[in-house]
């Protein structure tokens, strides 16, 4: 299974061209700027329009109108809203977490965890600050994911394995919110 990964777009998704083929697309949250409704339709309707078999995504920081919601009404069966939820998709067993949600609801037997913060120390820094989550490192630890996707922290893009858990945040933009880093291809 090929994964595609994004994150961070905050309105500037349009400027995402040339995207490789993949089985799954997952956007790690912050897709909007200022959270509003208007800007999640954008999003989505663009989202929906992707040419991938199978479409994930959860809820940043910035994504403010959607951070309580249950689900979305409407959304086509190949388009998945993981709000502390899973699902399975040839097998592979995906979960995400929404935003500042209790990193308890993690739980064990998955294999692609999806968050918008990264956990503490891994691929969090910024400005020689590390803006990741330490609960959310000790549940990752504990719950043993083979893969681990976010975002929220830009400049801190990259790929990293510990513990046998592949780590990667897929930042899009840079702290200028400038479109420079690659969607990030993983596979399983």
């Amino acid at each position: 299974m090929r994964i595609l990964q994004i994150s961070d777009t905050h309105n500037r998704h349009q400027r995402l061209t040339s995207m490789p083929a993949a089985d799954v697309l997952i956007h790690c949250g912050d897709f909007t700027d200022m959270g509003t409704e208007e800007e999640v339709l954008d999003f989505l309707n663009w989202y929906i329009s992707l040419p991938y078999s199978h479409k994930i995504f959860i809820v940043g920081n910035h994504d403010l109108c959607l951070w309580e919601a249950d689900g979305i009404e409407d959304l086509p069966d190949n388009v998945h809203f993981l709000q502390d939820r899973g699902c399975e998709i040839e097998g592979v067993k995906f979960f995400g977490l929404g935003y500042n949600h209790p990193e308890c609801l993690i739980p064990m037997g998955i294999d692609v965890l999806v968050t918008h913060e990264p956990p503490i120390m891994i691929l969090d820094e910024s400005n020689n600050t590390h803006w990741g989550n330490s609960p959310l490192r000790s549940q990752v630890m504990r719950t043993k994911p083979k893969y681990h996707l976010f975002g929220h922290v830009h400049s801190a893009y990259g790929i990293e394995k510990h513990e046998d858990i592949v780590f990667s945040n897929g930042s899009s933009l840079d702290d200028y919110y400038e479109v420079c880093h690659s969607p990030r291809l993983i596979t399983l």
